[in-house]
């Protein structure tokens, strides 16, 4: 999954000769996967993992396919928008492998909370080595050829995750009045932390690129697998609100470090060891967040709660990356590096100024 989006970029940039209209593609498949993941998850709670994955992947892939058949045979732009809004229906395999793992754990924080931060730290991983192997397929080989291995990994390793039904949760009949997880109290507060901190995310990508090139980025997302690995082996904290304060307050304190290594025209090897650095409260703050949003939602509606968190992910990493850009264009690069700094610590405020809302939240058992 961490291959498409760069795919989709060289692969439409070198066809058309135009990053504005590779750019417009990808958010336009963006802000579709942002309204359709929700009802994936939902028809996941509703009629499980395996019957529903398989065939969501394979819409999508088929998405996937007709966009590189797009751009092949130069069609006109607008077949580009609609097939990779296409791929908007591939299921979120994050949020179903933590649901996996709150299934087997239930009734185990500590061993949970060892698996949402390996898993964390594995997302990490993902993408950190997907975008340098997309970028390294359409360079050696042909531009279309980073979304077709994509798209043979990705229903690939669907299949094979469809096919481990041991671990599968079963699925929990609902009640006819069930309620959308966003009406559960302290869900929405937790959006709101997610939204910003996706922020995060969005501008540090689109600022790093902007000021010393993309593959700096690889030590951020370094920094937060490493971060995520040592977290999964600490103890669980009794009073999780109170450490998902902390992890913000932490990710606020870092990324100051590569704004101050920006503007004080520090070296380039200084600017990647403070994103090296400031990648370390990545991780405990998304498996601190995601934790959160295990408690709060309601087992029949896991998987929906936990992709509604990834879709306001992605709404930050979206505006962020706006913001990021148009700072950074109209104030200079080093100056963009106040950008993730500002969102961090708005996720900060929107998580202190949520956390009663959050601790009238029902916990349940898992």
């Amino acid at each position: 999954m961490g291959m498409f989006s760069v795919s989709a970029v060289i692969m439409i940039a070198g066809s058309r000769g135009s990053y504005a209209l590779a750019g417009a593609v990808t958010a336009t498949g963006l802000a579709a996967t942002a309204v359709v993941a929700p009802f994936t998850a939902r028809l996941v709670d509703r009629y499980g993992q395996a019957r529903v994955a398989v065939p969501a992947t394979a819409l999508a892939v088929l998405g996937s396919l007709a966009l590189v058949l797009c751009v092949h045979v130069d069609a006109p732009a607008w077949t580009l928008f609609a097939a990779y809004a296409a791929t908007a229906t591939t299921p979120n395999t994050g949020g179903m492998s933590r649901a996996r793992w709150a299934h087997l754990h239930r009734g185990d924080p500590a061993a949970l909370h060892t698996a949402n931060s390996f898993e964390q730290a594995a997302d990490e991983l993902c993408f950190m080595l997907g975008p340098v192997l997309a970028a390294t397929l359409c360079g050696a080989l042909f531009p279309e050829a980073g979304t077709l291995v994509g798209a043979v990994l990705l229903m690939t390793g669907v299949l094979v995750f469809a096919a481990q039904r041991a671990t599968e949760p079963p699925v929990t009949p609902r009640t006819k009045a069930a309620a959308s997880p966003l009406r559960t109290p302290g869900i929405p507060a937790l959006l709101a932390v997610f939204l910003a901190t996706g922020a995060v995310f969005g501008s540090l990508e689109v600022v790093s690129i902007a000021h010393a090139g993309g593959a700096i980025l690889a030590l951020q997302a370094a920094g937060s697998c490493v971060a995520g690995l040592v977290y999964g082996s600490l103890r669980p904290a009794r009073d999780v609100r109170l450490r998902l304060l902390l992890c913000l307050a932490g990710m606020t304190a870092l990324m100051s470090l590569p704004l101050l290594a920006a503007t004080g025209s520090a070296a380039l090897p200084v600017l990647a060891l403070c994103l090296l650095i400031a990648g370390a409260a990545t991780a405990p703050t998304m498996v601190t967040g995601m934790t959160l949003i295990q408690r709060a939602t309601p087992p029949e509606q896991l998987n929906e709660g936990m992709t509604l968190a990834v879709t306001a992910l992605l709404g930050g990493i979206a505006a962020g990356a706006a913001a990021g850009g148009w700072l950074a264009e109209h104030a200079g690069t080093a100056t963009g590096y106040a950008a993730p700094m500002s969102a961090a610590a708005l996720a900060l405020l929107v998580a202190a100024a949520g956390r009663r809302s959050v601790n009238r939240a029902p916990v349940q058992a898992r």
